[in-house]
């Protein structure tokens, strides 16, 4: 049986609030918003021809499934995932948003990405070799690719515009950004959510290497908001074949990274369509990783 991809979404019943790579959010009322997610995959800051099937609902149920897990240690923006709790707006189109949705509740967005790094890897190994450091912060010396860092590291990022790259940027940064206090309790909460994320991979046989949060405010109350721990947001590495030493490969759409790094592309547009090997087996990572989180087998 094919599974139907779904890359574009329309629901004229509801106004559209944003559209990110990914997702598209809909106002769902004065203080609610419908996030539905995309199979859509990007590459390289551009949207790749092709979708990648269920993607969409992979990165729901995580998303969920993390809510769920970590919600007395911060509060989340999930409402509902169910279909019978949607806008009776959307109900003609349930095909195409049932298991890719969820209604949240409307917050103010923290314009800065708290990510958290527990392996030296990514970037943060680019920038280690040349000065020693990641994200400006001294780390000893003698560490290789893939080792663990002494203690999770709070590197934020700030949030640019649509098209534009994220930059990283210090503490003291964030601190002008959002304010001293605020600044500190995320990064306390994201170190917190990131411990409490790598614990429980770690029982499942996954290394979670690094993940990026986001939040919100309703007053002076913070929200986790978006996706969490996904692979779209977060490096996993099985801890089977995990070693140092080496970039181990990750549940993640690196295979489609890796193709197109091999194939010609100069990154400009158009982006190359992908071969139906890679988005099979892309697919398939990213339904082994939410099968091997929930403790079950990959369908």
């Amino acid at each position: 049986m094919t599974i139907p991809v779904i890359r574009d979404i329309d629901l004229p019943g509801l106004p559209l609030f944003k559209t990110g790579k990914v997702r598209n959010v809909y106002e769902s009322g004065p203080d609610r918003l419908l996030m539905v997610t995309s199979d859509r995959i990007s590459a390289f800051d551009y949207i790749l021809p092709n979708g990648i099937p269920q993607k969409g609902q992979v990165l729901t149920e995580i998303t969920q499934f993390w809510c769920e897990y970590l919600k007395e240690t911060v509060p989340n923006h999930l409402i509902s995932t169910r279909f019978e709790d949607f806008p009776a707006e959307v109900h003609p189109f349930r095909e195409m948003i049932e298991g890719r949705s969820m209604l949240v509740k409307k917050t103010q967005l923290i314009e800065v990405e708290c990510v958290v790094r527990g392996y030296l890897a990514g970037s943060g190994w680019k920038e280690y070799q040349q000065s020693g450091t990641v994200c400006g912060i001294p780390l000893p010396a003698g560490l290789g690719l893939a080792d663990p860092l002494p203690e999770p590291l709070f590197t934020p990022a700030y949030k640019a515009p649509q098209g534009e790259h994220d930059e990283n940027i210090t503490l003291a940064q964030m601190e002008t950004l959002v304010g001293k206090e605020l600044a500190r309790k995320l990064s306390q909460i994201s170190i917190t959510l990131y411990k409490k994320g790598r614990e429980y991979a770690q029982k499942r046989g996954i290394i979670l290497a690094d993940t990026k949060f986001e939040f919100g405010l309703i007053g002076d109350e913070i929200l986790l908001i978006d996706e969490v721990m996904t692979p779209d947001s977060s490096r996993f590495w099985d801890a089977k074949t995990y070693r140092p030493g080496i970039s181990p490969p990750s549940f993640d759409k690196q295979i489609v990274r890796d193709y197109l790094e091999s194939c010609g592309w100069d990154k400009l547009p158009p982006a190359p369509v992908l071969p139906q090997a890679i988005v099979e087996k892309t697919s398939q990572k990213y339904l082994e990783i939410k099968a091997r989180l929930q403790g079950r087998s990959a369908t």
